[in-house]
């Protein structure tokens, strides 16, 4: 859990590093999104799976004893930091990018520090080796010299790292870290949701640094109007693959499908700069710019895009036929 934990924070940290207040306001609002979407990840890993979100995530972790109490004031001010960041006029401020890397450090020294029955860190006391990466506290441990190799040992040894490195390259020629993605794309296809879920699940574990199992758990929780899924999993997708065109135009189908237009421009807008031939991310941006009111534009994005299934927003349009459900490209 602590690994996951950890894992969650180093991905949600170039958000966190591109926080300055030289950015454009919109980009700074997404960055605060997106970091908090990790800092969540990393206190339901910590508390070992939970649908609790925001303020009730903390609470439940302090009340736990898994945070110190200045820890979780730091936690809270994020959190409220990103609630203002959510609301498409506000422009964030100095106190919110300091709320924010305050909260995010917090949360990683606590993930290193040991923690007292009160629920206070510890004093006085080195760190566990969990926290020998970040802290010069830790005594390393004298190891005894090896013993005198025999020289018949070398060319044995050889041998065997030679197979390793066989059999770990056959394991990639085969594909098998996408045998759980396509077994799940072709139970989509098919209507098994629950295997396809399972199988998107096991290739998310499998694969961490991989955005698309995420993508499609998130598409099909919107299909059945999870959005509080749909949302965790298009954060999952983005912070896996920041730059990844894919991700970033499912987290922006998502905020467009929960009413946040103007976090879904933002989002459709840096799908379009990661690829910038991608359809459906400028047939859905023209949606989106509709339902701002932005008319003018939104209707040379859609006329750009062609026909498709965003022609259904146009006002007075026919809705294409539906194509059934298509695997998403990679």
């Amino acid at each position: 859990m602590q690994r996951q934990a950890l894992a969650a924070l180093d991905a949600a940290r170039p958000a966190i590093a591109r926080l300055d207040r030289s950015r454009h306001a919109e980009e700074l609002a997404a960055d605060l999104i997106e970091a908090w979407g990790g800092v969540e990840t990393a206190l339901r890993s910590i508390l070992g799976g939970t649908p609790l979100g925001g303020l009730n995530l903390i609470r439940e972790a302090r009340q736990r004893q898994l945070i110190a109490l200045d820890q979780a004031n730091a936690l809270a001010e994020f959190s409220a930091a990103r609630e203002r960041a959510q609301d498409t006029a506000y422009h964030p401020t100095d106190a919110d990018i300091n709320a924010a890397r305050e909260g995010f450090l917090k949360l990683e020294a606590s993930l290193m520090t040991p923690v007292s029955t009160d629920g206070d860190p510890v004093q006085g006391e080195a760190m566990s080796t969990k926290g020998l990466r970040l802290s010069p506290l830790g005594t390393p441990t004298p190891v005894a010299l090896p013993p005198e190799r025999k020289p018949w040992l070398l060319p044995v040894a050889g041998v065997a790292v030679v197979a390793l490195i066989a059999v770990g390259a056959f394991a990639v020629m085969r594909g098998g870290d996408d045998a759980s993605l396509d077994r799940g794309v072709q139970y989509w296809q098919r209507g098994q949701r629950e295997l396809a879920v399972s199988e998107f699940s096991r290739a998310a574990r499998d694969n961490p640094e991989q955005a698309l199992p995420h993508v499609y758990l998130s598409r099909m929780a919107r299909e059945v109007g999870n959005m509080t899924l749909a949302g965790q999993e298009a954060t999952l997708a983005v912070q896996a693959e920041p730059e990844n065109a894919v991700a970033l135009r499912e987290m922006a189908s998502y905020l467009l499908a929960s009413g946040n237009h103007e976090l879904a421009r933002r989002f459709y807008v840096r799908a379009l700069q990661a690829n910038s031939e991608d359809r459906s991310s400028m047939g859905f941006l023209g949606c989106t710019l509709l339902k701002l009111g932005r008319t003018d534009e939104g209707m040379r994005w859609i006329n750009r895009a062609g026909q498709g299934s965003w022609s259904g927003c146009v006002p007075g349009a026919m809705p294409p036929a539906s194509p059934g459900m298509q695997p998403i490209p990679r």
